[in-house]
């Protein structure tokens, strides 16, 4: 049998793949040119380009994967992982103002579709302008509420959007402590631990007394983190985890605003007793405001750093990087979140190992939220002893609940672990709105449940309302009243799964698509809805499909009368 002949190959005329642009690589190098060419600064270098033109043109995001030394697959896929990156043809006319208005529960009852719908007929004419509907932005206690550029704009209006763009108020907004003077309290506690008055192992003994958990979500006692991590052969990292996501959460965008000084110092108290050599904020982008904040405030506390450098000097004090998210909600959870941080897509890993035991680039990590941080210096200065001595119902602590929805006065308030919902109502939120009567309530975010007003004296706390398929997470408490559909309520809860779910595993992806469908039915198909949680409660990698069936749940268990016959 004759070999066969091969063909004759036909010579390559230019390198495979799309080729760089000697402009594109110029005006890379010239937008990123205080960044270091790293691949873990990608969303960085990305930010740079979208702020700079409105948009990601493919051309430029070719010169900067050559900038970073990474594949250009490698760089798309991370863009067109977040939601604030837009991706475009070279010649694509670009916006240079994007309008996020919030279309999520607190925002929606407040008229957010509505003001959605109206902003792009009114700007439909306008090409300098793209409006866009957005997911929670952290202004749930103002709502309606918009981001003009980077300028969050509580109680929106046609009227104030409008009027924002024409005087070209884009920019980060001041906030409460914005500017604010130096006082002998700032960093007190950090200091005694620097002068020996306190040392690592009575701030444990102290974070310990306390019984402060973790209040982004999870619960879990902090001091056992400090431990673990405190453990571990160095070097040690530590990260803060400021992407409050969670729908109707804005306890940590408040607690920036009047006093970042707490949080900061609780990093560096942290990052001193469990040996931390560098630490990194990890702020949502939605918080363009608390970001010109935090630049401020780091730039002042690097000057304070230099000082206690010269006084201390056996002290090796934690380089901080201030890094800034781009609209994914599965980066709070805190693997995920560190697959930004090195530079990749946010996607949750499998566990174990726990990030306490290789967590960013695979070394001993401490991940806390900015409250739980916040909490370090009161508890050093008044003792562990008197946090643990707050509470009702046996309960021990405080906690900063953001309340939102249909009560008088919706924010964030510091009240005793244990309060109940009509408590909290009451004696912090003003009472229901007028004309309005409690029907329902979610005790934490889209990701807690829905519970009926009959269960509106449960103390509200972790573990507390396991029993009824719910859970406080991070303290998010949506009022709801009679005049509110709780199966529409869950319903819109679900597309907000769908929309933020990372696609990473089957359970979570096609579980939120076929629960979203199945929600839109009449009448629901309770067993197949049924069969549908199991699944994605059992198989899911992370708490996001874990989680996302609590809304069809509750509404079959508590509100049948809604969904069914």
């Amino acid at each position: 049998m004759p070999e066969p002949v091969p063909l004759p190959r036909r010579p390559r005329l230019a390198p495979k793949g799309r080729q760089v642009d000697p402009a594109a690589r110029e005006r890379v190098d010239r937008l990123c040119a205080d960044l270091e060419p790293r691949a873990d600064l990608l969303i960085e270098h990305l930010h740079r380009l979208q702020d700079a033109d409105g948009g990601l043109r493919k051309g430029l995001l070719a010169a900067l994967a050559e900038r970073l030394r990474l594949s250009q697959a490698e760089v798309h896929e991370v863009a067109t992982f977040h939601h604030h990156f837009d991706v475009d043809d070279d010649a694509a006319a670009l916006p240079a103002t994007t309008v996020r208005v919030c279309t999520s529960l607190s925002c929606a009852m407040a008229g957010g579709q509505s003001l959605l719908a109206d902003l792009r007929q009114r700007l439909a004419g306008d090409p300098s302008v793209r409006v866009v509907e957005a997911p929670c932005i952290g202004q749930c206690h103002r709502a309606p509420a918009a981001c003009v550029g980077q300028h969050q704009l509580p109680e929106a209006s046609v009227g104030s959007v409008s009027a924002a763009l024409a005087e070209g108020d884009t920019g980060p907004r001041l906030l409460p402590a914005s500017g604010a003077p130096e006082s002998p309290r700032d960093y007190a506690q950090f200091r005694r631990l620097l002068a020996g008055a306190l040392t690592p192992e009575a701030v444990l003994a102290e974070l310990k007394a306390s019984g402060l958990r973790g209040l982004g979500g999870a619960g879990f006692p902090a001091w056992r983190k400090w431990d673990t991590v405190r453990a571990q052969p160095g070097p040690r990292y530590l990260v803060v985890n400021i992407d409050e996501g969670e729908v109707g959460t804005f306890k940590d965008w408040q607690l920036l605003s009047i006093q970042p000084r707490l949080a900061l110092e609780g990093l560096l108290i942290a990052a001193r007793v469990v040996g931390a050599e560098k630490a990194w904020i990890y702020l949502r982008d939605e918080y363009h405001d608390c970001r010109a904040l935090l630049q401020d405030e780091l730039a002042a506390l690097g000057q304070r750093i230099a000082g206690w450098q010269a006084e201390f000097p056996q002290v090796l004090f934690p380089a901080i990087e201030l890094r800034r998210g781009a609209g994914a909600y599965v980066c709070g959870e805190e693997s995920a979140l560190i697959e930004s941080l090195e530079g990749r897509r946010g996607l949750p890993r499998l566990k174990p190992p726990i990030v306490a035991l290789q967590g960013l680039f695979g070394r001993p990590t401490l991940v806390h939220n900015v409250e739980t941080l916040s909490w370090l210096p009161a508890i050093l200065e008044q003792g562990g002893a008197w946090l643990a001595g707050q509470g009702r119902r046996g309960r021990n602590g405080l906690r900063r609940f953001s309340v939102s929805g249909r009560v008088k006065h919706p924010g964030c308030y510091l009240a005793p672990a244990g309060i109940t919902l009509r408590e909290l109502i009451h004696e912090y939120a003003g009472g229901m709105t007028d004309g309005h009567q409690l029907q329902a309530y979610l005790p934490g975010g889209a990701s807690g449940g829905i519970l009926p007003a009959a269960l509106a004296e449960l103390p509200l706390d972790f573990d507390t309302l396991a029993e009824y398929g719910a859970f406080v997470g991070s303290m998010a408490v949506v009022v709801l009243s009679r005049q509110d559909r709780v199966r529409e309520v869950a319903t819109g809860l679900m597309r907000f799964f769908e929309h933020e779910s990372c696609g990473q595993c089957t359970p979570c992806r096609a579980g939120t698509a076929q629960a979203r469908a199945l929600m839109q039915a009449p009448v629901w198909d309770a067993e197949r809805l049924a069969e549908l949680s199991h699944v994605m409660r059992d198989a899911s990698i992370c708490g996001l499909g874990q989680a996302a069936p609590n809304p069809f749940d509750s509404v079959l268990r508590f509100f049948p009368r809604e969904v069914q016959p």
